[in-house]
């Protein structure tokens, strides 16, 4: 894949990214970034840039985390669904097998008290 050469702007600081992604959404990245460490320099202008910067990467880091954690919890319970549909399907082809069963049972009942 082709690689991108994008120059993004984060805290004043000029960075050139070297990605496979698209550079809009590199550039993206950067320009939330850049309005996160704003923000909190904004609101604790005592912070040095890169302060904030480490600030907004644990914020970062946590939302990942935590979002990780919620993505894992979401796959376990689709595989719990899928195996309880499975269960439901079985359930109902024995049901439907019985029901076909009884449905003959009856037929030859009736069929035996006709020829009597």
């Amino acid at each position: 894949m082709n690689k991108n050469r994008v120059q993004v702007k984060i805290g004043g600081a000029t960075y050139t990214i070297v990605t496979e992604d698209d550079s809009e959404y590199v550039e993206n990245l950067a320009e939330m970034l850049n309005n996160e460490i704003r923000s909190v320099c904004n609101a604790n202008p005592s912070l040095s840039i890169t302060q904030a910067a480490v600030l907004v990467a644990l914020d970062q880091a946590d939302a990942c985390k935590k979002a990780s954690a919620s993505s894992d919890n979401l796959r376990v319970q689709i595989k719990d669904y899928l195996e309880e549909s499975a269960r439901a399907r079985m359930e109902v082809e024995v049901a439907r097998r019985e029901v076909e069963r009884l449905n003959r049972e009856i037929s030859d009942l009736r069929e035996r008290l006709a020829n009597k």
